[in-house]
C-alpha cells in the first residue's frame, strides 16, 4: 500500500510519501513515491503516486518521454498546475485501458491515483489529486491538504492542526506525524519517508529530505509525539460518575 500527504499553505507546499510497495504478505518492496519533474526554469512540479505500481511507472515513462520529445502537451508548456492535473488524467486513463479487455474488464487491477503540486509561472504553488478516472480536484482553505492511498490513520492530526496560516515548518512536522502514525498502524505503509518542503515563488527543490525507519530525527519526533499524546490524555476531564445511567439489559 501507500501513503502520501501534499499540504498546500500561504507559505507553499509540504509533499510527504513512503516507500512501501507490496503484492502479498511476501512480496514487499522499496520503491520512491516521490518524482520531481527536470522542466524549465519557470515551474517546478512534483508527483506523488498510490496504486498499480506498473500503471505508475508507465504514466511517468509517459510524461517524461512527451517532455523530451516536445510533445504537443507536456509538463514543460502546459500554462497552470490545473491543465498538468487534466493532462495526467489523461495519460492514466489511456494506460489504465491497456490492461481492460473489450468488454471492460482486467484480471487485476491497474487503477492508480496522483497528486500533482508545484508551481508554473505567476500562478500560485499548489496541489491537485488526479483520480484514477482521470478527473481531479485541489485543495481547499477549509481542507488545505490532499491524500491519496491509506489515507485514514494520519487523517485526524491533519483535520485539527493544518491550516492555510499554519507556518510551514510546523506544517511540515504535522506531515511527519501524520505520516508516523500511518506506518504505526498499517504494515503496509513503511519507510524510507520522502518529504519535500517547497517555500512559494523559490522555484527550489533544496530542502528534501529522507528518512529511514531508523532515522534519529524521526524516531525523536515519535518519542516525543506520544509521550505528549499520553500527558494530554492525562489532563483531559474526569469521566462525571454523576452521569451514569442503568444500562439496559434487551437479550
Amino acid at each position: 500500500m501507500t501513503y502520501c500527504i501534499a499540504a498546500s499553505i500561504d507559505e507553499g507546499l509540504i509533499l510527504v510519501s513512503d516507500s512501501r510497495t507490496n503484492a502479498g504478505i511476501d512480496n514487499v518492496s522499496t520503491y520512491g513515491k516521490m518524482h520531481a519533474f527536470k522542466t524549465n526554469d519557470d515551474r517546478k512540479i512534483v508527483l506523488l503516486c498510490a496504486g498499480n505500481l506498473a500503471t505508475t511507472q508507465a504514466v511517468l515513462e509517459q510524461l517524461h518521454r512527451d517532455k523530451i520529445k516536445n510533445a504537443g502537451v507536456n509538463i514543460n508548456n502546459v500554462e497552470c498546475l490545473s491543465e498538468a492535473a487534466a493532462y495526467l488524467g489523461h495519460v492514466s486513463v489511456e494506460k489504465q485501458k491497456q490492461h481492460v479487455n473489450s468488454e471492460g474488464q482486467s484480471a487485476f487491477n491497474p487503477s492508480a491515483s496522483f497528486i500533482l503540486a508545484g508551481q508554473i509561472g505567476d500562478e500560485p504553488h499548489g496541489a491537485y489529486m488526479v483520480y484514477a478516472e482521470g478527473n481531479s480536484i485541489t485543495s481547499s482553505a477549509n481542507t488545505p491538504f490532499l491524500q491519496i492511498g491509506e489515507s485514514k490513520y494520519g487523517k485526524p492530526i491533519l483535520d485539527r492542526f493544518l491550516k492555510l496560516n499554519t507556518s510551514i515548518d510546523e506544517a511540515a512536522r504535522c506531515c511527519l506525524v501524520s505520516m508516523d502514525s500511518t506506518i504505526r498502524s498499517n504494515a503496509s505503509v513503511g519507510p524510507p519517508v520522502e518529504m519535500l518542503i517547497y517555500r512559494k515563488n523559490s522555484f527550489s527543490f533544496d530542502e528534501y529530505y529522507c528518512f529511514d525507519g531508523d532515522d534519529d530525527y524521526l524516531l525523536q519526533l515519535r518519542r516525543s509525539w506520544e509521550a505528549k499524546l499520553r500527558e494530554a490524555i492525562g489532563a483531559l476531564p474526569s469521566l462525571n460518575k454523576e452521569a451514569v445511567k442503568v444500562m439496559r439489559v434487551d437479550l
